[in-house]
């Protein structure tokens, strides 16, 4: 008897391991045919993404002619791109007094996507003839390549006297706003002329191209909104003002 309890010990054992190994053997099928899947996913991903880019192009040279058009029209509104940068809750901080002079110069700003759009886009500030610099316009491009992001931006001419070389005016008499401490055209020198292996992170860029380029008038009218409110304040304040001295003529008659 303890013999065959012994050869039974073994038997079962021996089971244990052959089921183990069967079971090895089945994860490791499933997790093979789990990563074909996967495989098969991240294709019809990489199809679907080149698709949206193709659509995205086509409605890119549909929008140009409408960008057209909207460009013409706020040329003819008073500092509309200085309004609706210091409207926006993250770009007017970034303004120092000197700054909104030189905005005022604005004739345009515009951002262009490269025809494929992997590969990168610009940012570019068009200017009417002014004091300050050279330039009628100024760019900043991103190009996106494997090895990392390439930032070239337009090397200022300032005129004699100004710039960014000589000192910006930071002067904080008479504004209500926080004034930036650093001129916000130090952008343009934050530019990487060789390639980074690093992926390059510009938040303005970013803002700029996906927040208020596409539809700035939100941030213009936001400035609007505030001028009448204030102004609504200020008739109340006027009203209940007026209203005091009525009641107070009743009491002295």
């Amino acid at each position: 008897m303890v013999a065959d309890k012994g050869k039974k010990v073994k038997l079962t054992e021996k089971g244990e391991e052959e089921n183990s190994e069967q079971i090895d053997k089945d994860l490791v099928l499933s997790i093979e045919k789990l990563q074909e899947i996967q495989d098969e996913l991240e294709k019809i991903n990489e199809e679907a993404s080149e698709e949206v880019l193709e659509v995205e192009q086509k409605y890119n040279e549909v929008r140009r002619p409408v960008y057209d058009k909207r460009k013409d029209i706020i040329k003819k509104i008073p500092d509309f791109w200085l309004t609706a940068f210091l409207s926006h809750p993250a770009l007017g901080d970034l303004l120092t007094e000197e700054d909104q002079k030189i905005f005022k110069h604005i004739t345009s700003l515009e951002v262009e996507d490269f025809k494929d759009l992997k590969s990168g886009y610009s940012i570019t500030f068009n200017f009417n003839p002014n004091p300050y610099f050279e330039d009628s316009k100024l760019t900043k491009t991103f190009t996106f390549h494997d090895e990392g992001t390439k930032i070239t931006a337009t090397q200022i001419k300032w005129k004699e006297g100004m710039g960014l070389p000589n000192g910006v005016n930071h002067e904080k008499k008479g504004y209500k706003r926080q004034l930036a401490e650093e001129s916000f055209f130090t952008w343009f020198t934050d530019a990487h002329q060789k390639d980074d292996m690093d992926e390059i992170h510009d938040e303005v860029a970013e803002i700029i191209k996906e927040d208020l380029w596409p539809n700035p008038l939100t941030y213009f009218n936001n400035e609007a909104d505030e001028e009448d409110f204030d102004g609504d304040e200020e008739g109340k304040d006027d009203d209940e003002d007026d209203d005091d001295d009525d009641e107070d003529d009743d009491n002295d008659n």
